[in-house]
């Protein structure tokens, strides 16, 4: 019963974020690097479609000059943000080591000193590093949104059964629900 009304009381609070929070919102793009693409060492299935619309979204928060913060995955080769997201003079970049974009990189407190309280979130991967984050960002009271078509993921395998990229996308964005608002970015900008 709790479940539902905390659900009820975050759709009628109006959880999608919409260009009137700017100023309370934070755009957080995790780890879309190079080594997740074509001819990388980690190749996720798609890479270009999540990264293309994580650009559009990226141009709508500087266009709205709302906080924009990179996240990057410290590894090599290949650990360079994607030319399509690269950061621009202002814009925070964290470093981490860990799959969570909040433990040990001092996120949260960037955040929080900037007054955010609103998170919008895209990246790679859907089933990693996306999802630590949300989970952590709704940990810390933050109000979540994940833009769908800007992440992607890759196939697994377990017990000698492969489940493709679009399933551990869909069932990882399904229990991400819970925390987060999951919506399309073409419905989030409008």
């Amino acid at each position: 019963m709790k479940f539902l009304t905390l659900s009820i009381l975050m759709i009628l609070s109006g959880t999608i974020l919409t260009a009137q929070q700017i100023d309370s919102t934070a755009l957080i793009i995790i780890d879309i690097q190079d080594f997740y693409f074509p001819g990388g060492a980690s190749e996720l299935v798609e890479p270009e479609k999540a990264a293309d619309q994580a650009a559009v979204l990226l141009d709508h928060f500087r266009k709205k000059n709302g906080l924009v913060v990179h996240v990057k995955h410290l590894f090599e080769p290949g650990g360079d943000i994607n030319k399509r997201v690269k950061p621009v003079d202002g814009e925070k970049i964290f470093s981490k080591k860990e799959v969570n974009a909040f433990l040990n990189t001092g996120l949260n407190d960037y955040l929080k000193a900037n007054h955010i309280k609103n998170v919008v979130l895209c990246g790679m991967q859907t089933h990693m590093c996306l999802e630590a984050g949300a989970r952590a960002a709704h940990d810390y009271g933050y109000a979540c949104t994940v833009i769908e078509d800007a992440c992607a993921t890759r196939d697994l395998t377990f017990e000698g059964v492969t489940v493709e990229a679009k399933d551990v996308h869909f069932s990882t964005l399904a229990t991400l629900r819970n925390y987060a608002k999951i919506i399309k970015l073409e419905d989030y900008l409008k």
